[in-house]
């Protein structure tokens, strides 16, 4: 307990006033007395570790997600963009779905085979089996929308109710059911389906009203909405089958949005807004693959069943099958007379068409309001960097806190995820980038920098790369400090104590306020991943090292006057080429070199509210 207030301690000093650190200091050390209140929650604590895999996994669900009222897309939802593809023709991005499609379902068989090779850990404590659970994830579950927290929904792995996809196109929703007379579609059929559902959906005489709308708004909204549709037997239904879908297929039209980088994201994180792609999504099912007609296309995630690392490796192996595996299509015959595509049909009122209308306005305002930049930095990658023997992922680190001070001229609590997978059905803690040593060099390089020699600054430099090396192998062997403290926090509230002092602390409620919320998405094919902000007046900031580049995709929001994806990147390239300056310059390393070069692992997930530490190692 101790040890964990000092390396609180440690965190916040530097970043909140010396008055303000004084007061929080005096309850902390009040919290940690022999006999207090913080060993009776340490204690119920550890009893409640004895008779549970994970203690804190329900504890950092609730809080990271369900919990979270938010609208999902931006707020919670991180996207991952796949190269943008060159289609001839509409024929062309059906065939594409088409085998996309044929894809997940190989990749399904693997999870439910249980034939995916286990993970091992990498760098530090290498040759650690990490837990799978994540992967059986992907396909079985679904975030039902509740009035105070919502409810992760978990179908039996292999159900037959789950053997359809949901084909959205047009704002319209489609069944498609992969299992015809006891046989799997082939991808021919898959294809001839598709083309049925396109031309269904062009009908206009029996569209429906846009209700994928709903999913993106609020949560508490949409639970309120929801228990509104299922008073009709046929609202009800429709829900039903997309709530036990295996995934949702969106066939975008034309955004009519110049096609770059910066572009492509915001089509996967919120479509548009409903005068584009918004409503043609469905935001609570965790797995929803986006094709659009011309050539955007990528995967919007509904995040809480599973982290970003599972992401990766599962479109990883959709895009090795895609380029690697030749389409199928006109060398397989069908499997059957098809059955007609069923189209979900809803029932409104005028009631809830002002619902769909105010659902729209909110998701309009938030696409207005998101400020995207993705920045290829160009200059170097993480070759250069190793050849520094320095860790790739701490060098960035130190990076986007030396451009945050340019921009601000202070540092901020900062999220990094850090994967716990060596722990039975571990997610992630947090790693705190802001340390003293960070602050020491990043004044270096900016208000002492005409007064310090280059052998000092590289020497801070070490000092910060050290320490967040140091940090991240805390957080990865489950010694981290914030799912600790968020274990502590909800058990006295379980044994219905008042809030300890040290949680309503404005210390403790400012270092959670993570204005800078960030995340390794590392890929091995081109493509990225991007998300939003998680505080009003924040960044969100995604980075995916290459050899010989640095992919960035930051965002924040217009409405904050204290952020600018634009000026953030623009702080980025400068600090990072100064650095490369330096490390040129007089690059001598003054700690253990071997070990901070060590590829740390990483959570490979999205940045978002913080979560909680030591659990029961996998067994």
């Amino acid at each position: 307990m101790r040890e964990r207030e000092r390396e609180r301690e440690r965190d916040i000093k530097h970043l909140v006033k010396e008055e303000q650190y004084q007061k929080t200091k005096s309850i902390v050390e009040k919290f940690g007395e022999p006999g207090g209140t913080g060993e009776l929650l340490q204690e119920k604590l550890l009893e409640k570790s004895i008779n549970t895999h994970n203690w804190v996994y329900d504890y950092w669900l609730d809080d990271m997600y369900l919990n979270q009222r938010l609208a999902l897309p931006v707020n919670s939802n991180p996207a991952m963009v796949f190269p943008k593809q060159d289609f001839r023709d509409h024929k062309d991005s059906l065939k594409f779905a088409a085998h996309l499609i044929t894809g997940v379902l190989e990749y399904k068989k693997h999870i439910d085979t249980r034939a995916l090779p286990v993970d091992f850990s990498r760098g530090q404590l290498a040759g650690t089996p990490l837990c799978m659970k994540q992967y059986y994830r992907l396909f079985n579950t679904y975030r039902l929308p509740g009035l105070k927290r919502d409810t992760l929904v978990i179908h039996e792995t292999g159900s037959t109710e789950q053997e359809h996809i949901i084909v959205a196109c047009k704002n319209q929703f489609f069944v498609m059911d992969l299992v015809v007379k006891e046989k799997t579609l082939k991808e021919m059929d898959i294809l001839s389906q598709l083309e049925k559902m396109v031309k269904m959906a062009e009908n206009t005489e029996e569209r429906q009203p846009p209700f994928g709308l709903l999913t993106s708004d609020g949560r508490t909204e949409w639970a309120q909405t929801r228990d509104v549709l299922i008073k009709d037997s046929v609202n009800r239904e429709s829900l039903a089958v997309i709530e036990k879908c295996l995934c949702v297929v969106c066939l975008d039209d034309p955004s009519g949005m110049e096609v770059g980088d910066t572009s492509r994201a915001l089509l996967m994180l919120h479509g548009g807004g409903h005068e584009k792609m918004g409503a043609n999504r469905w935001y609570d099912k965790p797995m929803q693959f986006v094709v659009g007609e011309d050539g955007v296309c990528g995967t919007v995630c509904e995040h809480s069943p599973f982290e970003g690392i599972v992401l990766v490796a599962c479109t990883e192996y959709l895009m090795k099958f895609m380029t690697g595996s030749p389409s199928k299509i006109g060398r397989a015959t069908s499997v059957s007379e098809l059955p007609a595509p069923r189209r979900l049909l809803w029932k409104t009122t005028p009631h809830i068409q002002g619902l769909l209308k105010a659902s729209a306005e909110r998701l309009q305002r938030l696409v207005r309001d998101l400020d995207m930049d993705v920045h290829k930095f160009e200059v170097y990658g993480k070759e250069f960097i190793k050849k520094q023997k320095m860790s790739p992922d701490a060098y960035i680190q130190v990076s986007l806190q030396l451009a945050f001070y340019r921009c601000n001229g202070r540092l901020v609590s900062t999220y990094e995820s850090a994967s716990i997978r060596r722990f039975h059905e571990g997610r992630v803690d947090n790693i705190r980038s802001a340390t003293p040593e960070t602050l020491a060099f990043v004044k270096a390089m900016t208000d002492e920098k005409t007064s310090l020699s280059d052998s000092e600054k590289i020497k801070r430099l070490w000092d910060a790369i050290n320490a967040q090396t140091n940090s991240t192998i805390a957080a990865i062997t489950g010694m981290g400090i914030d799912n600790h403290l968020l274990g502590l926090r909800e058990i006295s509230q379980e044994i219905h104590m008042e809030m300890p002092e040290i949680f309503t602390d404005e210390t403790y409620v400012a270092s959670n306020q993570f204005i800078l919320s960030t995340s390794q998405v590392p890929t091995t094919v081109e493509m990225f991943c991007c998300y939003g902000p998680v505080v009003p007046n924040g960044y969100g900031c995604c980075y995916n090292p290459q050899a010989d580049h640095l992919l960035f995709s930051v965002t924040s929001f217009h409405g904050s006057t204290e952020t600018s994806s634009a000026v953030f990147i623009k702080a980025l390239d400068e600090g990072l080429v100064e650095m490369r300056d330096l490390c040129k310059t007089s690059n001598k390393p003054q700690s253990n070199a071997a070990a901070a070069s060590k590829a740390v692992e990483k959570s490979q997930g999205a940045g978002s509210k913080p979560p909680s530490t030591p659990q029961k190692t996998l067994k």
